[in-house]
């Protein structure tokens, strides 16, 4: 695990808390770049009537706006949940060099449960993928949230 890891997973973390405040799915999302933070963002589907907005997606966005620009070829990103396979294919066109999550999903993972699309041998583009980073603390803001909407 490299360093600046867990730093930037509990931003993720902060970012999900958000997500859950506002009544969405807590997920959170950072990219960061060789000068640092370029793009954030958590889940934001319900709040933007829109089924694109899942919190990679919305952080993506955020750094590319930021760069003037869609390649994103230098820069990590983190999220606290296993991207899907919609989520994996943004990751994989915006040319992300590594994608580090927290925790599994075994109902959508396009990464690692379901599908392991960001290290395919046959496609073209690759991503280093780091997985596990902070999650316990990770499954455990989704465990919340979804016991609450049981309640």
């Amino acid at each position: 695990m490299k360093e600046d890891d867990e730093r930037w997973m509990r931003r993720a973390l902060e970012l999900a808390a958000s997500a859950s405040s506002a009544g969405e799915v807590p997920v959170g999302a950072v990219v960061v770049g060789p000068e640092g933070l370029l793009g954030e963002g958590f889940n934001r589907r319900v709040l933007d009537g829109d089924p694109l907005a899942h919190a990679e997606v919305v952080a993506i966005r955020d750094a590319a706006s930021r760069l003037g620009h869609w390649r994103l070829d230098a820069c990590t990103l983190y999220v606290t949940l296993e991207p899907c396979v919609m989520c994996s294919g943004v990751i994989l066109q915006s040319r992300i060099q590594c994608c580090v999550f927290g925790a599994l999903d075994p109902r959508a993972g396009g990464v690692r449960s379901l599908y392991q699309l960001l290290e395919d041998v046959r496609s073209p583009l690759r991503v280093n993928v780091r997985h596990g980073v902070l999650a316990a603390e990770c499954s455990a803001i989704l465990t919340r949230f979804f016991e609450a909407e049981r309640h």
